[in-house]
């Protein structure tokens, strides 16, 4: 006894699908890899902006009136994420710089121009991709 029908794909519908596929995977890469290199540089900021807050828990201390190494902030280089790296440097009674570089070398310098002064007047991006750093600016 034989069936009329057969059960299956046919190769059309299997074509459809491996195209609905392609033109999905086509739009959701580029966005993901532009999302994923954004993440380095908004861990950057976050980084800095981390150091910051434990630079005032620094001098709520009143025998703290220099400026403080990033060993006095706690094990900071432990808190950082992705590799990144910190210096310190400034005048306890003026300004105070905090440089975060990206460690993993891949924040995207059309981000860096994007964000120079949207962040504040007290943060901006300075670098290329190799050696991009974040400065953020305590003042008084």
């Amino acid at each position: 006894m034989r069936c009329n029908y057969e059960k299956g794909f046919t190769l059309i519908e299997v074509m459809v699908v491996v195209a609905i596929i392609a033109i999905l995977s086509a739009i959701a890469i580029p966005n993901f890899i532009s999302y994923r290199k954004r993440f380095f540089c908004i861990s950057a900021e976050s980084d800095a902006q981390i150091i910051a807050n434990k630079i005032a828990d620094y001098y709520s201390i009143a025998s703290h009136t220099g400026l403080p190494m990033v060993s006095d902030l706690n094990r900071t280089p432990s808190t950082l994420s992705n590799g990144n790296s910190v210096a310190i440097s400034g005048n306890p009674n003026g300004t105070i710089s905090i440089a975060v570089t990206d460690g993993r070398s891949q924040c995207p310098t059309d981000y860096q121009a994007g964000m120079g002064s949207d962040i504040s007047p007290n943060a901006f991006w300075s670098g290329d991709v190799s050696n991009a750093k974040f400065t953020k600016l305590i003042r008084p």
